[in-house]
C-alpha cells in the first residue's frame, strides 16, 4: 500500500527537495516514520531559525526548500521569517502539523484553529486538504505555486493521522519558464531608451534572482547609463566598483529625487517604485509621491504584477528580468553619449586611536575576505559604512533581509553555507544576532564554513539613528550591555574570539576566515 507519506516523499524527491528544515512537534512525527536515507533533516532550535535557514538555502540553490513546522504555536514562532521570505520572494514550502481529524470536531490540545488563515497575507497559497488522500496533490500544487514567479512561501496543513492513510502517487509534473513581457511594449521602451539623453537605471533584487546580472551590466554599458541600487534591495544587482555605479538610493523622497534629478529617463529593473521608510517633507513626499523628478520619464520592468499595479506614474511592464533586459539589448543602438563622471572615491578607513570603528571593521573585512566569499548581512546601523567600504561585484555574492524584520541574517547565513562551497560571512549586529542565536548550534552540528562577524556596539543603534528623524534625544530600551558572543558561541559548540583593539582585528579576522568550520568574531566597535 502507498501511504500519504510515501507519495509525498516521492513527490519531494522528484522535485529535488531532499533537505527538510524544521523543529518537530508531536503532530509532525508520523511524517518521518521510516525516514529515508537519501533525505536530510536540518534541525533548528526554534521555528523562526528553521524558516530563515531554509530561506538562505533556497536563495543560494535557486530551488524551493521545505520547512516542517509544529501546529499553531510553531507556525506562530516562524511567522516573522515567513514575512521576510515573502518580501525576499523566496520559494518556501511550509508543511505544518495539525491534530488528528477525528479530534477536530472539538478543540483538542495543540489544535490549529483556522490554520490556513493564520499565515496570511504572507503566503501565496494556504490549504488544509479536505481528505487525507489529497495531501500529495495539494503538496504538488503548493510547490508549483511557491516556485512560479514572483516566488514566495506557501503552507500546507496536514492532520497528524493523514500520513499513514492510503494515497495514490502523484505523477511527475514540472512547471517551467518565466513571464515574457509584451514584445511591442518592450520594443517601445527600447526606442525610448535609445532616444534618452541621460538615462539612469535603478536595480533591485529581481536582477540577481532572475540571473540577469550580466545582461544588466551589458545594457548599462551600451547606454552609458548611471546605475543606482533601489532602496532596501536585498541582493547585489550591479558591480559596485564599476565606473557606471552611482550608489545606493535612500528610502526617502528627497534623497531619491536629488539622485535622479539629472536624468531624463529612469529605468527601474526588478524593484518597487519605491519602498520608502520615512514620510517626505515639503511639496510632495506624501501619498502617491514616487519621488520621480518632474519631467523625468519612468519605466519599470518587474516580474511582480502587484508592484506594477501600485506604481502610479510612467510605464510598467510585467516580465521576467532576464527576458526583458535581453529584449532591450536587441533594441536600436543609442547615440554616442559621454560616460557619467566616476563616483567620488571613498577614502580608505584606517585605525584612529585605540578603538575599532565600523568603517575600519568593514574595510578590513573587504581587504581580507576571499574573492569568492558570500556575505549575508543583518546589521542595519552598519549598512552605510558597508556601502562605502565593503563593495560587491558578483551575482549571488550578497544577501540581506528585504522585510526589515530582525532574526533572519544569522540563520539564513547557515542555510547559505549549507548550500554553497564558498566561505560565508554573516555580518550581524549584536541586537540582530540575539533574535536567532540558536542558529550557532545548527552551524556547529553541520560544520558549515561560516564566519560570524558580530558588530558589537551594546545597543540597538539603528533605533538611535532613527530616533533622530523624530527629534528624540532621550531613547528608551535601546541599550543591550553585557552580551558575550564568544561565550554564547562556545555554549553551542562554536569557537570564538573577542576583538577590542584595532591591532587585534586583522589577525583575528584572517584566522576566522581560514577556519574550516563555523567561528564567531565578537568585534567591539565604537561609533
Amino acid at each position: 500500500m502507498t501511504t500519504v507519506r510515501d507519495a509525498s516523499l516521492a513527490l519531494l524527491r522528484a522535485h529535488g527537495i531532499t533537505t527538510i528544515f524544521g523543529n518537530p512537534g508531536s503532530t509532525e512525527l508520523p511524517m518521518f516514520r521510516d525516514f529515508p536515507d537519501d533525505f536530510r533533516y536540518v534541525l533548528g532550535l526554534q521555528e523562526s531559525v528553521a524558516v530563515a535557514m531554509a530561506d538562505g538555502h533556497a536563495q543560494a540553490t535557486g530551488r524551493a526548500a521545505l520547512v516542517n513546522l509544529h501546529s499553531a504555536a510553531g507556525v506562530g514562532h516562524g511567522l516573522g521569517n515567513v514575512f521576510t521570505a515573502f518580501r525576499n520572494r523566496t520559494p518556501l514550502v511550509l508543511v505544518a502539523g495539525q491534530q488528528a481529524r477525528s479530534l477536530l470536531v472539538g478543540e483538542p490540545f495543540l489544535y490549529a484553529e483556522r490554520p490556513t488563515e493564520f499565515p496570511e497575507p504572507y503566503v501565496k497559497y494556504s490549504r488544509e486538504p479536505a481528505r487525507a488522500e489529497d495531501v500529495p496533490a495539494t503538496l504538488a500544487r503548493a510547490i508549483h505555486v511557491a516556485t512560479t514567479p514572483p516566488c514566495g512561501p506557501v503552507l500546507v496543513s496536514v492532520p497528524v493521522d493523514d500520513w499513514d492513510r492510503p494515497a495514490v502517487p502523484v505523477p511527475p509534473h514540472h512547471v517551467a519558464g518565466t513571464v515574457a513581457g509584451d514584445p511591442a511594449a518592450l520594443a517601445g521602451v527600447a526606442d525610448q531608451l535609445a532616444a534618452a539623453g541621460t538615462p539612469a537605471f535603478v536595480v533591485g533584487g529581481e536582477v540577481d534572482r532572475d540571473d540577469a546580472f550580466d545582461d544588466v551590466v551589458a545594457l548599462a554599458e551600451r547606454h552609458a547609463a548611471r546605475v543606482y541600487v533601489a532602496p532596501m534591495s536585498p541582493r547585489c544587482g550591479f558591480p559596485e566598483r564599476h565606473r557606471l555605479f552611482g550608489g545606493f538610493l535612500p528610502a526617502a523622497h528627497a534623497g531619491i529625487r536629488a539622485a535622479l534629478d539629472a536624468h531624463d529617463l529612469v529605468l527601474v529593473l526588478g524593484s518597487p517604485v519605491f519602498p520608502f521608510h520615512t514620510e517626505g517633507t515639503g511639496p510632495g513626499g506624501g501619498a502617491g509621491d514616487t519621488a520621480v523628478p518632474e519631467g523625468t520619464a519612468l519605466v519599470q520592468l518587474t516580474e511582480d504584477p502587484s508592484h506594477a499595479a501600485w506604481t502610479p506614474v510612467g510605464t510598467s511592464i510585467v516580465t521576467g528580468l532576464r527576458h526583458g533586459v535581453r529584449a532591450l539589448l536587441a533594441g536600436p543602438p543609442p547615440p554616442d553619449r559621454p560616460l557619467p563622471a566616476p563616483r567620488p572615491a571613498v577614502a580608505r578607513a584606517a585605525a584612529d586611536g585605540d578603538v575599532i570603528t565600523e568603517e575600519l571593521l568593514l574595510q578590513t573585512l573587504a581587504d581580507l575576505r576571499p574573492a569568492d566569499s558570500v556575505v549575508v548581512e543583518e546589521a542595519p546601523a552598519t549598512r552605510g559604512p558597508m556601502h562605502d567600504h565593503l563593495p560587491f561585484d558578483r551575482p549571488a555574492s550578497f544577501y540581506t533581509c528585504a522585510s526589515g524584520g530582525l532574526g533572519h541574517g544569522l540563520p539564513a547565513a547557515v542555510g547559505v553555507a549549507l548550500a554553497r562551497r564558498e566561505r560565508v560571512v554573516a555580518l550581524v549586529g549584536d541586537g540582530s544576532a540575539m533574535y536567532g542565536i540558536q542558529a550557532l548550534w545548527s552551524a556547529a552540528r553541520l560544520g558549515v564554513p561560516l564566519t560570524v562577524v558580530v558588530v558589537h556596539n551594546d545597543r540597538y543603534r539603528a533605533l538611535d539613528q532613527f530616533a533622530e528623524h523624530f527629534g528624540i534625544t532621550k531613547t528608551v530600551g535601546h541599550a543591550i550591555p553585557g552580551l558575550d558572543f564568544v561565550a554564547l558561541g562556545a555554549g553551542q559548540g562554536v569557537p570564538g574570539v573577542r576583538v577590542e583593539r584595532p591591532g587585534e582585528l586583522e589577525p583575528a579576522l584572517a584566522e576566522a576566515l581560514r577556519a574550516s568550520g563555523p567561528v564567531v568574531l565578537d568585534v567591539l566597535v565604537r561609533c
